[in-house]
């Protein structure tokens, strides 16, 4: 490749990479602290919201502290819950779990189901009107160093690169953001979020982080089946009692119902397909007569932080801060993580608001790292330390069992386990395919169960195919002696996009990469068994674009 123009930059006090819940908080934060600081968001999605997807519904703790108003104000934010369900699904049947029995801090009463990207969107015009910058469509691809190793802002990529490398007629130069202080926004598995983890050695003497995979579906129903703010949780069939997972419903707005399945990303029978096992966990009979009359409207599939207390890495770094996912602040029992993530947001802001009143900039805002153990996101964190690792550990029922009762005895500060480690990465805990018996998936109906492709054309993905791949394999024999060989190409199954595919090629078997149709889950980045397959930002403004996930 020809050599490049330098590209223009840019200068603020602070860079926010990622516009969802947590990097807003921390740009409306820096502002309502001092308006004349300079901050900038960057945002690789289209627009704001638009790579945004979560079940969701959202503890407002976090938007209470950043915007005391907001319910007098006209929001996205409608539904407040009204009926919390909690079920153990057999193949035919379902247990319900009485409330009663459930740990006080399960309950969801208080709590409003929303379109999470919704809620970033109105939270973009909040940020806008304070001041903030935020520039939609640029993907932050490069970390940025001082001459003494502190970070000192990103790069935006280039545009109207070529697959082999070359500027095209298009081909516009990225922009560096510099800034005395950067915070990492990114959601889980973020790219550059992974790179400052492994530079600063931020993980050490941490837990492994652990993940799941989310998939999610919108409906609209018939308004009969309609029970607006009714939230559902099943755990059980379709998995086996070893792997980890289960199902959401929640209904709100106009008939609108948001169903998904979360699959821990730790399971290991190399067959299993988290996209079928979603399928299948809607035709069970307390759910499928939900959607008799209904149509689907989205779709869409995201990884999740889940190592909790244990495996948060160290925050804070020189020039810089790692908030919300990107350090993974998701309580997992109760499949929330926006409320701290925005706290996790508004803590970095004022760390760095500090920061700069007293001149400092690009050191360690060590203050932020030090203070959210004892802060209310710790105290989130630290009550429910024991529930994931003892489900990896005994089972669905045993392990939600214990972790139920453990998360009892946290209410009052006590822990029967101590704090319990999670074990290998999840990268690490698929079986040899000769070790474990393939599933078979039933035949899509079209009707309430839907094949892969047709699911992504209605994420509304898409890339510029003459783009350099954003899916990188290091090595390809390896994927094709191990990946291939050993774990029967796992990579076809777990995708929950269609991307990855093994064909047939003159006798031999070929790795297919289909990366337009990629929808930003960053699960090959986990799960892949050599970790021999890295997610990095396609060009700005590729990938999903959510309405109202």
């Amino acid at each position: 490749m020809a050599e490049l123009p330098a590209r223009e930059a840019m200068e603020f006090d602070v860079v926010v990479v990622g516009a969802g819940p947590s990097g807003l908080a921390s740009a409306i934060r820096l502002k309502q602290i001092n308006p004349d600081f300079s901050v900038v968001v960057v945002e690789k999605g289209s627009e704001v919201g638009a790579h945004i997807l979560s079940g969701a519904v959202v503890d407002p703790v976090g938007l209470d502290r950043l915007l005391p108003d907001w319910r007098s104000e006209d929001t996205p934010i409608k539904t407040a819950v009204t009926d919390d369900r909690f079920y153990y699904l057999s193949a035919a049947g379902a247990l319900r779990l009485p409330n009663f029995m459930m740990p006080p801090l399960m309950s969801n009463h208080g709590n409003f189901i929303v379109s999470l990207g919704s809620v970033c969107r109105w939270l973009a015009t909040k940020a806008e009107g304070l001041g903030v910058e935020i520039y939609p469509g640029f993907a932050a691809a490069e970390v940025l160093y001082d001459a003494n190793g502190a970070v000192a802002g990103v790069a935006t990529g280039d545009m109207g690169v070529g697959k082999n490398g070359e500027p095209k007629d298009s081909f516009t130069r990225g922009m560096e953001l510099h800034a005395k202080y950067t915070l990492f926004a990114e959601g889980a598995r973020g790219n550059l979020g992974k790179q400052l983890i492994a530079k600063f050695g931020l993980s050490n003497e941490r837990e492994p982080q652990k993940f799941g995979l989310g998939l999610k579906e919108l409906w609209q129903v018939a308004p009969e089946k309609h029970r607006k703010g009714l939230v559902q949780h099943t755990f059980g069939w379709p998995l086996d009692n070893s792997t980890g997972g289960g199902s959401f419903l929640y209904h709100f707005d106009e008939n609108l119902v948001s169903v998904g399945f979360v699959l821990h990303l730790n399971y290991s029978n190399p067959y299993l397909s988290p996209f079928e096992e979603f399928q299948r966990v809607k035709t069970h009979p307390l759910l499928r007569d939900i959607f008799a009359g209904g149509k689907r409207l989205a779709y869409g599939a995201r990884a999740l932080t889940e190592g909790g207390y244990q495996s948060v890495p160290k925050l804070s770094f020189p020039g810089g801060a790692l908030v919300g996912c990107d350090a993974g602040f998701m309580n997992v029992p109760r499949i929330k993580g926006s409320h701290n993530a925005m706290l996790s947001g508004m803590m970095a802001a004022e760390a760095a608001a500090a920061a700069l009143s007293a001149g400092r900039s690009h050191d360690e805002l060590a203050d932020y790292d030090a203070a959210w153990r004892g802060s209310s996101i710790g105290k989130d964190l630290r009550k429910v330390r024991n529930a994931k690792p003892l489900w990896s550990r005994f089972g669905t029922l045993a392990g939600i069992t214990l972790g139920g009762l453990d998360m009892w005895t946290n209410t009052f500060g006590l822990s029967l386990f101590g704090t319990l480690k999670h074990g290998k990465p999840d990268y690490a805990t698929l079986k040899p395919a000769s070790e474990c018996v393939p599933i078979t998936y039933p035949k899509p109906d079209g009707k309430l169960t839907f094949d892969r492709l047709s699911s992504v054309f209605l994420s509304n993905t898409n890339h510029e195919e003459d783009q350099p791949a954003h899916l990188q394999v290091r090595d390809m024999s390896l994927q094709k002696s191990s990946e291939h060989d050993v774990f029967a190409g796992p990579s076809a199954r777990y995708c929950p996009a269609g991307v990855y595919e093994w064909v047939e090629e003159a006798g031999a078997p070929k790795f297919v990469i289909n990366a337009q149709n990629c929808v930003h889950c960053k699960t090959c980045d986990i799960k892949d068994p050599n970790q021999n397959i890295t997610w990095v930002p396609p060009e700005g403004g590729g990938g999903p674009n959510y309405p109202n996930m």
